[in-house]
Protein backbone atom coordinates (compact mmCIF):
# COMPACT_ATOMS: atom_id res chain seq x y z
CA UNK A 1 0.00 0.00 0.00
CA UNK A 2 3.00 2.46 0.29
CA UNK A 3 4.12 1.73 -2.51
CA UNK A 4 0.72 2.78 -4.43
CA UNK A 5 0.82 6.34 -2.69
CA UNK A 6 4.22 7.28 -4.01
CA UNK A 7 3.65 5.80 -7.25
CA UNK A 8 2.92 8.79 -9.94
CA UNK A 9 -1.19 9.50 -10.79
CA UNK A 10 -1.82 8.46 -14.05
CA UNK A 11 -3.51 10.79 -16.02
CA UNK A 12 -6.85 8.79 -16.31
CA UNK A 13 -7.25 8.43 -12.23
CA UNK A 14 -10.13 10.21 -10.90
CA UNK A 15 -9.14 13.32 -8.77
CA UNK A 16 -8.95 13.32 -5.17
CA UNK A 17 -10.87 16.07 -3.12
CA UNK A 18 -7.19 16.90 -1.45
CA UNK A 19 -5.79 17.56 -5.25
CA UNK A 20 -8.76 20.48 -5.76
CA UNK A 21 -8.71 23.76 -4.90
CA UNK A 22 -12.33 24.09 -4.29
CA UNK A 23 -12.74 21.59 -1.78
CA UNK A 24 -13.28 23.12 1.76
CA UNK A 25 -11.48 20.48 3.79
CA UNK A 26 -8.58 19.70 1.13
CA UNK A 27 -6.05 19.63 3.70
CA UNK A 28 -7.60 16.65 5.78
CA UNK A 29 -8.13 14.55 3.26
CA UNK A 30 -6.59 11.33 3.61
CA UNK A 31 -9.48 9.44 1.26
CA UNK A 32 -9.40 5.60 2.71
CA UNK A 33 -7.79 6.23 6.10
CA UNK A 34 -10.03 9.88 7.00
CA UNK A 35 -13.05 8.01 5.62
CA UNK A 36 -13.05 4.96 7.70
CA UNK A 37 -12.62 7.16 10.82
CA UNK A 38 -15.45 9.01 10.14
CA UNK A 39 -17.10 6.18 9.79
CA UNK A 40 -16.21 4.55 13.06
CA UNK A 41 -16.95 7.82 14.96
CA UNK A 42 -20.70 7.87 13.08
CA UNK A 43 -21.20 4.62 14.15
CA UNK A 44 -19.44 4.86 17.80
CA UNK A 45 -17.03 1.98 17.07
CA UNK A 46 -13.95 1.96 18.31
CA UNK A 47 -10.60 2.37 16.39
CA UNK A 48 -8.18 -0.24 15.32
CA UNK A 49 -5.52 1.68 17.37
CA UNK A 50 -4.93 2.70 20.38
CA UNK A 51 -5.19 6.30 19.24
CA UNK A 52 -8.42 7.94 21.27
CA UNK A 53 -9.16 10.05 18.34
CA UNK A 54 -8.98 8.37 15.26
CA UNK A 55 -10.17 11.64 13.40
CA UNK A 56 -7.56 13.46 14.81
CA UNK A 57 -5.10 10.67 14.23
CA UNK A 58 -5.79 10.76 10.59
CA UNK A 59 -5.49 14.60 10.52
CA UNK A 60 -2.21 15.11 12.16
CA UNK A 61 -0.72 12.04 9.74
CA UNK A 62 -1.34 14.37 6.77
CA UNK A 63 0.60 17.47 8.07
CA UNK A 64 3.45 18.65 6.70
CA UNK A 65 5.73 17.77 9.82
CA UNK A 66 8.49 18.39 7.38
CA UNK A 67 8.21 21.72 7.84
CA UNK A 68 9.02 22.65 10.83
CA UNK A 69 13.11 22.06 10.28
CA UNK A 70 13.01 25.07 7.60
CA UNK A 71 10.43 27.21 10.21
CA UNK A 72 12.76 27.01 12.44
CA UNK A 73 16.25 27.25 10.62
CA UNK A 74 14.92 30.29 8.72
CA UNK A 75 15.07 32.64 12.28
CA UNK A 76 18.15 30.86 13.38
CA UNK A 77 20.16 31.53 9.58
CA UNK A 78 18.69 34.67 9.84
CA UNK A 79 20.43 35.50 13.17
CA UNK A 80 23.70 33.43 12.20
CA UNK A 81 23.82 35.89 9.15
CA UNK A 82 23.92 39.05 11.75
CA UNK A 83 26.40 37.83 13.16
CA UNK A 84 29.07 39.45 10.26
CA UNK A 85 28.45 40.96 7.02
CA UNK A 86 30.49 38.26 4.66
CA UNK A 87 28.71 35.84 6.97
CA UNK A 88 25.77 37.82 5.79
CA UNK A 89 26.47 37.83 2.60
CA UNK A 90 27.55 33.78 2.70
CA UNK A 91 24.00 32.65 3.87
CA UNK A 92 21.85 35.17 2.15
CA UNK A 93 23.14 34.07 -1.12
CA UNK A 94 23.17 30.27 0.01
CA UNK A 95 20.02 30.86 1.11
CA UNK A 96 17.38 30.37 -2.16
CA UNK A 97 19.80 27.23 -2.92
CA UNK A 98 19.03 25.47 0.81
CA UNK A 99 15.53 26.26 0.45
CA UNK A 100 15.11 24.78 -3.22
CA UNK A 101 17.53 21.52 -1.96
CA UNK A 102 15.64 21.12 1.12
CA UNK A 103 11.93 20.97 -0.94
CA UNK A 104 13.18 18.60 -3.80
CA UNK A 105 14.73 16.56 -0.70
CA UNK A 106 11.08 16.22 1.04
CA UNK A 107 8.29 17.16 -0.93
CA UNK A 108 9.25 16.44 -4.72
CA UNK A 109 6.91 13.34 -4.57
CA UNK A 110 4.31 15.03 -4.03
CA UNK A 111 2.30 16.97 -6.82
CA UNK A 112 0.65 19.65 -3.83
CA UNK A 113 2.32 20.94 -1.38
CA UNK A 114 2.08 24.04 1.07
CA UNK A 115 5.37 24.25 1.42
CA UNK A 116 6.33 27.60 -0.36
CA UNK A 117 3.13 29.02 1.09
CA UNK A 118 3.61 28.01 4.50
CA UNK A 119 7.48 29.72 4.31
CA UNK A 120 5.84 32.51 3.12
CA UNK A 121 3.39 33.19 4.98
CA UNK A 122 5.94 33.04 8.12
CA UNK A 123 8.66 35.18 6.69
CA UNK A 124 5.60 37.67 6.38
CA UNK A 125 4.82 37.24 10.01
CA UNK A 126 8.20 37.08 10.92
CA UNK A 127 8.95 40.23 9.48
CA UNK A 128 6.31 42.12 10.59
CA UNK A 129 7.09 40.77 14.37
CA UNK A 130 11.08 42.14 13.74
CA UNK A 131 9.39 45.21 12.59
CA UNK A 132 7.16 46.01 15.95
CA UNK A 133 9.68 44.81 18.26
CA UNK A 134 12.76 46.00 17.23
CA UNK A 135 12.17 49.30 14.86
CA UNK A 136 8.99 50.70 16.67
CA UNK A 137 10.68 51.23 19.77
CA UNK A 138 13.32 53.39 18.18
CA UNK A 139 10.68 56.03 17.93
CA UNK A 140 11.77 56.79 14.20
CA UNK A 141 8.22 55.35 13.14
CA UNK A 142 4.73 57.21 13.41
CA UNK A 143 1.56 56.07 14.26
CA UNK A 144 0.83 56.71 10.47
CA UNK A 145 3.30 54.81 8.81
CA UNK A 146 2.67 51.76 11.64
CA UNK A 147 -0.80 51.67 10.60
CA UNK A 148 -0.05 51.89 6.70
CA UNK A 149 2.05 49.17 7.69
CA UNK A 150 -0.42 47.04 8.83
CA UNK A 151 -3.22 47.96 6.36
CA UNK A 152 -1.28 46.64 3.74
CA UNK A 153 -0.21 43.41 5.87
CA UNK A 154 -4.02 42.96 6.21
CA UNK A 155 -4.67 43.58 2.02
CA UNK A 156 -2.34 41.30 1.36
CA UNK A 157 -3.79 38.50 3.62
CA UNK A 158 -7.68 39.35 2.20
CA UNK A 159 -6.14 39.33 -1.10
CA UNK A 160 -4.60 35.88 -0.68
CA UNK A 161 -7.80 34.72 0.69
CA UNK A 162 -9.29 35.98 -2.23
CA UNK A 163 -7.44 34.31 -4.67
CA UNK A 164 -7.24 31.14 -2.91
CA UNK A 165 -11.17 30.91 -3.67
CA UNK A 166 -10.52 29.17 -6.93
CA UNK A 167 -9.34 29.68 -9.90
CA UNK A 168 -12.09 29.22 -12.33
CA UNK A 169 -12.46 24.84 -12.90
CA UNK A 170 -14.14 23.46 -16.06
CA UNK A 171 -16.20 21.17 -14.79
CA UNK A 172 -18.85 20.31 -17.48
CA UNK A 173 -19.45 17.25 -18.87
CA UNK A 174 -18.19 16.23 -22.14
CA UNK A 175 -21.78 14.93 -23.33
CA UNK A 176 -23.91 17.68 -22.19
CA UNK A 177 -21.40 20.43 -23.46
CA UNK A 178 -20.74 18.57 -26.80
CA UNK A 179 -24.20 18.45 -27.31
CA UNK A 180 -24.91 21.89 -26.41
CA UNK A 181 -22.18 22.83 -29.40
CA UNK A 182 -23.46 20.37 -31.69
CA UNK A 183 -27.13 22.24 -31.25
CA UNK A 184 -25.44 25.56 -32.07
CA UNK A 185 -23.80 24.69 -34.86
CA UNK A 186 -27.20 22.85 -36.67
CA UNK A 187 -29.21 25.99 -35.42
CA UNK A 188 -26.41 28.63 -37.04
CA UNK A 189 -26.94 26.41 -40.27
CA UNK A 190 -30.80 26.59 -40.34
CA UNK A 191 -32.51 28.86 -41.20
CA UNK A 192 -32.01 31.78 -39.07
CA UNK A 193 -27.90 31.54 -39.40
CA UNK A 194 -27.95 34.82 -40.20
CA UNK A 195 -29.43 36.55 -36.90
CA UNK A 196 -28.35 33.54 -34.92
CA UNK A 197 -24.77 34.51 -35.71
CA UNK A 198 -25.57 38.05 -35.20
CA UNK A 199 -26.81 37.37 -31.32
CA UNK A 200 -24.95 34.49 -30.32
CA UNK A 201 -22.43 34.67 -27.55
CA UNK A 202 -18.44 34.91 -28.91
CA UNK A 203 -17.42 31.78 -26.89
CA UNK A 204 -20.38 29.78 -28.73
CA UNK A 205 -18.35 30.95 -32.50
CA UNK A 206 -15.30 30.20 -31.11
CA UNK A 207 -13.20 26.70 -31.65
CA UNK A 208 -13.66 24.50 -28.37
CA UNK A 209 -11.00 21.63 -27.80
CA UNK A 210 -11.55 18.53 -26.00
CA UNK A 211 -9.43 17.81 -23.12
CA UNK A 212 -7.62 14.26 -23.09
CA UNK A 213 -7.67 13.65 -19.41
CA UNK A 214 -10.59 14.86 -18.64
CA UNK A 215 -12.80 14.06 -21.63
CA UNK A 216 -14.70 17.27 -21.61
CA UNK A 217 -14.91 19.96 -24.09
CA UNK A 218 -13.47 23.37 -22.70
CA UNK A 219 -13.48 26.94 -23.97
CA UNK A 220 -11.12 28.74 -25.75
CA UNK A 221 -7.84 29.65 -23.53
CA UNK A 222 -8.72 27.15 -21.33
CA UNK A 223 -6.08 24.37 -19.93
CA UNK A 224 -5.28 21.43 -17.63
CA UNK A 225 -3.03 21.38 -14.80
CA UNK A 226 -1.60 18.37 -14.77
CA UNK A 227 -0.93 19.36 -10.56
CA UNK A 228 -4.30 20.23 -9.63
CA UNK A 229 -5.91 17.68 -12.06
CA UNK A 230 -8.25 19.51 -13.87
CA UNK A 231 -9.20 22.03 -16.51
CA UNK A 232 -9.13 25.85 -15.82
CA UNK A 233 -10.66 28.85 -17.71
CA UNK A 234 -8.44 31.03 -19.28
CA UNK A 235 -5.08 29.07 -17.60
CA UNK A 236 -2.14 31.35 -16.74
CA UNK A 237 0.24 29.33 -14.60
CA UNK A 238 0.15 27.19 -11.63
CA UNK A 239 1.84 29.31 -8.97
CA UNK A 240 3.55 27.05 -6.27
CA UNK A 241 3.76 30.29 -4.08
CA UNK A 242 0.11 30.26 -3.34
CA UNK A 243 -0.27 26.39 -4.56
CA UNK A 244 -3.29 27.08 -6.61
CA UNK A 245 -3.59 27.49 -10.33
CA UNK A 246 -3.93 31.59 -11.52
CA UNK A 247 -6.94 31.50 -14.13
CA UNK A 248 -10.04 33.29 -15.53
CA UNK A 249 -11.60 33.60 -11.33
CA UNK A 250 -8.63 34.64 -9.30
CA UNK A 251 -6.62 36.21 -11.93
CA UNK A 252 -7.30 40.00 -11.01
CA UNK A 253 -7.25 39.06 -7.41
CA UNK A 254 -3.57 37.68 -7.73
CA UNK A 255 -2.19 40.35 -9.21
CA UNK A 256 -3.57 42.35 -6.57
CA UNK A 257 -1.87 40.14 -3.52
CA UNK A 258 1.13 40.92 -5.82
CA UNK A 259 0.82 44.68 -6.07
CA UNK A 260 0.09 45.10 -2.58
CA UNK A 261 2.67 42.92 -1.42
CA UNK A 262 5.51 44.35 -3.52
CA UNK A 263 4.37 48.14 -2.36
CA UNK A 264 4.06 47.18 1.50
CA UNK A 265 7.37 45.61 1.41
CA UNK A 266 9.19 48.17 -0.32
CA UNK A 267 7.68 50.69 2.26
CA UNK A 268 8.43 48.61 5.00
CA UNK A 269 12.32 48.27 3.87
CA UNK A 270 12.36 52.09 3.51
CA UNK A 271 11.07 53.07 7.09
CA UNK A 272 13.98 50.14 8.38
CA UNK A 273 16.47 51.68 6.77
CA UNK A 274 15.60 54.99 7.11
CA UNK A 275 15.72 54.10 11.23
CA UNK A 276 19.14 52.09 10.95
CA UNK A 277 20.56 54.72 9.04
CA UNK A 278 18.76 58.31 9.05
CA UNK A 279 21.78 59.65 7.51
CA UNK A 280 21.99 57.63 4.39
CA UNK A 281 19.48 57.59 1.70
CA UNK A 282 17.56 54.33 1.13
CA UNK A 283 19.43 52.83 -2.01
CA UNK A 284 22.39 53.78 -0.19
CA UNK A 285 21.96 52.74 3.04
CA UNK A 286 21.19 48.85 1.51
CA UNK A 287 24.91 48.60 0.85
CA UNK A 288 26.63 50.76 2.96
CA UNK A 289 25.52 51.84 6.67
CA UNK A 290 27.92 52.26 8.80
CA UNK A 291 27.47 50.97 12.82
CA UNK A 292 24.89 48.78 11.78
CA UNK A 293 26.95 45.48 13.23
CA UNK A 294 27.45 47.29 16.34
CA UNK A 295 24.76 46.01 18.20
CA UNK A 296 22.66 42.63 17.73
CA UNK A 297 19.05 43.88 16.93
CA UNK A 298 20.40 46.65 14.38
CA UNK A 299 22.24 43.94 12.85
CA UNK A 300 19.46 41.80 12.60
CA UNK A 301 17.05 43.83 11.51
CA UNK A 302 19.95 44.91 8.21
CA UNK A 303 20.11 41.50 7.65
CA UNK A 304 16.50 41.04 7.93
CA UNK A 305 15.73 44.17 4.98
CA UNK A 306 17.88 41.95 2.83
CA UNK A 307 16.48 39.01 3.14
CA UNK A 308 12.49 41.09 1.90
CA UNK A 309 14.92 42.93 -0.33
CA UNK A 310 15.55 39.30 -2.21
CA UNK A 311 12.02 38.41 -1.53
CA UNK A 312 10.45 41.71 -2.90
CA UNK A 313 12.89 40.94 -5.96
CA UNK A 314 11.90 37.99 -7.14
CA UNK A 315 7.93 38.96 -6.68
CA UNK A 316 8.39 42.03 -8.45
CA UNK A 317 9.83 40.16 -11.34
CA UNK A 318 6.77 38.17 -11.17
CA UNK A 319 4.65 41.39 -11.50
CA UNK A 320 6.17 42.93 -14.08
CA UNK A 321 6.17 39.81 -16.41
CA UNK A 322 2.03 40.03 -15.38
CA UNK A 323 1.51 43.08 -16.27
CA UNK A 324 3.81 42.85 -19.28
CA UNK A 325 1.42 39.48 -20.50
CA UNK A 326 -1.21 41.51 -19.81
CA UNK A 327 -0.73 44.45 -22.05
CA UNK A 328 -0.65 41.99 -25.01
CA UNK A 329 -3.56 40.27 -24.04
CA UNK A 330 -1.54 36.98 -23.68
CA UNK A 331 -1.34 34.03 -20.62
CA UNK A 332 1.47 32.36 -19.51
CA UNK A 333 0.88 28.79 -20.65
CA UNK A 334 0.22 30.24 -24.28
CA UNK A 335 3.31 32.14 -24.09
CA UNK A 336 5.24 29.41 -23.49
CA UNK A 337 3.57 27.48 -26.15
CA UNK A 338 4.11 29.85 -28.81
CA UNK A 339 7.68 29.50 -27.80
CA UNK A 340 7.84 26.20 -27.75
CA UNK A 341 5.79 25.66 -31.55
CA UNK A 342 8.00 29.30 -32.69
CA UNK A 343 4.66 30.33 -33.45
CA UNK A 344 4.21 33.37 -31.50
CA UNK A 345 6.47 37.27 -32.20
CA UNK A 346 8.86 38.88 -29.87
CA UNK A 347 8.53 42.42 -28.66
CA UNK A 348 10.10 44.60 -26.41
CA UNK A 349 13.31 43.07 -27.24
CA UNK A 350 12.40 39.41 -26.45
CA UNK A 351 10.90 40.47 -23.61
CA UNK A 352 6.94 39.94 -24.65
CA UNK A 353 6.04 36.61 -26.64
CA UNK A 354 2.28 38.12 -28.74
CA UNK A 355 0.81 35.51 -29.95
CA UNK A 356 -1.25 37.69 -32.03
CA UNK A 357 -4.68 36.05 -31.31
CA UNK A 358 -6.08 37.84 -28.96
CA UNK A 359 -4.16 41.09 -28.68
CA UNK A 360 -6.51 44.28 -29.07
CA UNK A 361 -4.67 46.68 -28.14
CA UNK A 362 -3.02 48.20 -24.68
CA UNK A 363 -6.12 49.56 -23.59
CA UNK A 364 -8.49 47.11 -24.85
CA UNK A 365 -6.43 44.37 -23.19
CA UNK A 366 -6.75 45.90 -19.67
CA UNK A 367 -10.36 47.01 -20.05
CA UNK A 368 -10.60 42.95 -20.98
CA UNK A 369 -8.90 42.02 -18.24
CA UNK A 370 -10.61 44.05 -15.51
CA UNK A 371 -14.09 43.36 -16.70
CA UNK A 372 -14.01 39.65 -17.47
CA UNK A 373 -15.95 37.57 -15.84
CA UNK A 374 -16.73 33.91 -14.65
CA UNK A 375 -20.82 33.31 -14.88
CA UNK A 376 -19.74 29.47 -14.38
CA UNK A 377 -17.99 29.71 -10.63
CA UNK A 378 -19.68 26.56 -8.47
CA UNK A 379 -21.34 28.00 -5.32
CA UNK A 380 -18.26 25.51 -3.53
CA UNK A 381 -15.30 28.11 -5.34
CA UNK A 382 -16.34 30.80 -3.34
CA UNK A 383 -15.80 28.85 0.18
CA UNK A 384 -11.91 30.34 1.11
CA UNK A 385 -9.72 27.63 1.45
CA UNK A 386 -6.46 28.46 2.56
CA UNK A 387 -4.63 25.74 1.29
Amino acid sequence: MKWEKLKPPEPDDPMCCCECDIYQYGCCCDCEDLDEAFNRWLRHKPPHSGCHSPVLGALIDNLEISMIPALVLLPLLLRAAALHYLLGIIILTALPSLVLWYYYATHRKRRRTLFFLTLALFSLAYMYYLFITEILPRGDVSHLQLCTVTAGMILTIGSLIHTKRGPGFHTTSYHSQSEEVNKDSTHLNGSIQSAASSSSPPALTEKWSRCSVCKTMRPPRAGHCRTCGSCVKRLDHHCVWINSCVGQANHRSFLLTLLVFVLTSLYGISLVLCSLCPRQYVMTALFYCPGVYSQSSSALCFTCAWYSSIVTGGLLYLLVVQVRNISFNVTEREAQLALRNQTGQSRLWGLVIDTGEYSRGFCQNWVEFLTVTDASVSPRSSLTDLV
